[in-house]
């Protein structure tokens, strides 16, 4: 494929990538931003293939089918109650490839980098290891297979701080000296230990916001590499990504009312000490039980949380929302913005549930906002 062919394919995918992103912002054209998407990323690879850089495809061939082999049961078996695990899976992928591309482009080059490739080399390393290891204690508090509370130990911020600024200052050493090849597995070690340091801080309550920003991290790791590798779609696909997971993280934490600095670093500002918490007593009761201590209402308006994604009540809501109308009482939902284990999970979940509800009211993002709300335009489903 001559160069002209290429750089006319990769600027199709990348309008797609945009117009991907411009899609999913809407229930009603999402399906399209989905199609989109995956249009580009497939001329995005099969342009990748033709390149004329490529000497053989013997390895390339068995990554495809490897990464195929894996990918489409992750797709088509995991259940959408379990998409917030597999989406933190998803982003360890894709950082540790682009951690595993900045380490072997490093023995390939050393030591004769250039400064400017350096920095980007070495922040790609940095943000790619750091969210690896992040992604995969997201994975594993949502799974239930760490522990879903945050561990928090005294001197814990500066400790963090430290890692992180030990991993600049080997960075910066780096550029300085690209010849100091001793020091890049410490830089590497040094990532991945900050990236389980940054996450196991962070309660469940906090996963929607980490798993954007741990997106954001993954996109800007995936920018890097395209300085790295001369490969402008790169960078464009990973500035889109890093951006939107970045502003995504901004607008949820607006909506807890807590600043961007107390997600970014893990609960900055937080208490170094964590008390006895509070115990309280635990009714259970039915959706039948309810939907009779609610008869009387005129108006119910359902918010639905964290603890309802991580029970799983979305039936339950459904089955407490029929009985209400049943009733002739008029039911609402209010969404939170971080309402769920991810961004847009609890619409999600709901959307499994095919709960039977004309509007939704979405919850202000910030307390001297206006409440909004939207209809959906088809079928059932509550946005």
């Amino acid at each position: 494929m001559s160069e002209f062919v290429l750089d006319l394919v990769y600027l199709v995918s990348a309008a797609c990538f945009i117009l991907a992103l411009k899609w999913l912002s809407d229930p009603t054209t999402a399906r399209r931003g989905v199609k989109a998407g995956e249009i580009g990323m497939v001329l995005a690879i099969i342009a990748t293939l033709l390149n004329r850089e490529i000497v053989e495809y013997q390895w390339i061939l068995i990554a495809l089918v490897l990464g195929s082999a894996a990918g489409i049961p992750l797709g088509l078996l995991v259940p959408m109650t379990a998409v917030p695990q597999r989406t933190a899976l998803s982003h360890a992928f894709g950082a540790l490839a682009a951690g595993l591309v900045g380490t072997a482009e490093f023995y390939i080059q050393e030591p004769d980098i250039g400064e400017v490739t350096m920095v980007a080399l070495g922040l790609e390393v940095l943000l790619g290891y750091l969210t690896f290891t992040g992604s995969l204690v997201a994975f594993g508090k949502l799974q239930g297979i760490a522990r879903d509370r945050p561990w928090i130990y005294k001197g814990q911020n500066v400790f963090n701080l430290s890692i992180l600024a030990a991993g600049l200052v080997i960075v910066g050493l780096l550029v300085a000296d690209p010849g100091r090849s001793t020091l890049f597995p410490i830089l590497i070690t040094v990532a991945l230990v900050f990236g389980v340091m940054l996450v196991i801080r962070i309660g469940g309550a906090d996963m929607p916001t980490v798993i954007s920003l741990l997106n954001g991290y993954a996109g800007l790791s995936a920018a890097m590499m395209g300085f790295v590798l001369d490969n402008w779609l790169l960078i464009i696909a990973g500035a889109l990504d890093g951006s939107s997971g970045f502003l995504l993280s901004i607008i949820m934490c607006r909506a807890m009312n807590r600043s961007f600095a107390n997600v970014l670093f893990g609960g900055f500002g937080a208490k170094e000490t964590v008390g006895r918490m509070e115990e309280r007593p635990v009714r259970t009761t039915s959706p039948e039980e309810t939907a009779f201590l609610l008869d009387s209402a005129r108006l119910v308006v359902v918010v639905p949380g964290f603890g309802a994604a991580a029970a799983q009540a979305q039936h339950k809501i459904r089955e407490l929302s029929d009985m209400l109308m049943k009733r002739g009482v008029e039911v609402k939902f209010a969404i939170h913005p971080v309402a769920g284990r991810m961004p847009g999970h609890m619409n999600v979940l709901l959307a499994e549930a095919n709960v039977p509800t004309s509007c939704s009211t979405s919850m202000p993002s910030t307390p001297s906002s206006r409440r909004r709300t939207s209809c959906s335009l088809s079928a059932r489903t509550t946005w």
